[in-house]
């Protein structure tokens, strides 16, 4: 008597996947520079229409290095939705991100935040976008995955460490520790199993990519004039 398999989950819907392996699927990513980390991430990457929380133990702890790779191949606009510190040209120039592909937006309130990268996502018009959030609310998160879903854009939400412990909606989440000479990742969340290890990338370049002195903040600006580097005091 043969005996009938079981299809593939895969075969099934390209959303599903067993919780044994890494979801793969239809999944569509942009390579993140570092094998180690690509290939424990769905995909093989940065998720594109997608909700990837960045959790950084402080700013400047090595995760816009870490993303810096992944920047560098786009086309499109990268968006900076009130970045903690003021970036620095040179460091982004040298990592490959280039003024003329920045915009910068200042926005005080967190709702006036959100609300700009729900637009920019539906807008459909920068290759990434990148939001700064400290405090943000569970609703909100969902409204911009249903925004970035819709999108063919990356987008990523830096949080505090601390709010790792939190749930969130957020398809993709890691954590993020300086270490030596690279940063110390831990993937609290991803489609695939629970991961345990020790993972710690070796991030490039080693310039900085966060001016220590902040210039005076503008309303919408698009990065056209060049900033100072003035040390490592991010990175």
């Amino acid at each position: 008597m043969d005996t009938v398999r079981a299809p593939l989950p895969e075969s099934i819907h390209p959303a599903l996947w067993r919780a044994s392996q890494l979801a793969c699927g239809r999944v569509s990513t942009v390579d993140t520079g570092y094998p180690v980390l690509s290939q424990e991430l769905p995909g093989g990457g940065w998720p594109i229409g997608a909700l990837t929380e960045i959790l950084a133990q402080a700013p400047g702890s090595g995760e816009m290095r870490l993303l810096a790779p992944a920047l560098g191949t786009l086309k499109a606009p990268v968006a900076f939705i009130e970045p903690p510190c003021e970036p620095c040209m040179h460091g982004l120039a040298y990592s490959g991100i280039h003024a003329e592909k920045i915009l910068l937006l200042r926005a005080r309130r967190s709702n006036d935040q959100l609300w700009s990268a729900e637009q920019i996502l539906k807008a459909g018009t920068c290759g990434a976008v990148l939001l700064w959030q400290t405090q943000a609310r569970a609703d909100s998160l969902r409204r911009l995955l249903l925004a970035a879903r819709s999108s063919t854009s990356l987008l990523f939400v830096f949080r505090p460490i601390r709010e790792a412990l939190d749930a969130s909606p957020a398809e993709l989440r890691v954590a993020v520790r300086p270490a030596g000479e690279g940063v110390n990742v831990d993937i609290i969340k991803r489609k695939g199993p629970k991961f345990e290890g020790d993972l710690t990338v070796t991030v490039q370049p080693g310039a900085a990519l966060w001016s220590a002195r902040g210039r005076p903040r503008r309303a919408v600006a698009p990065f056209g004039i060049e900033a100072r580097a003035t040390g490592d005091a991010f990175a």
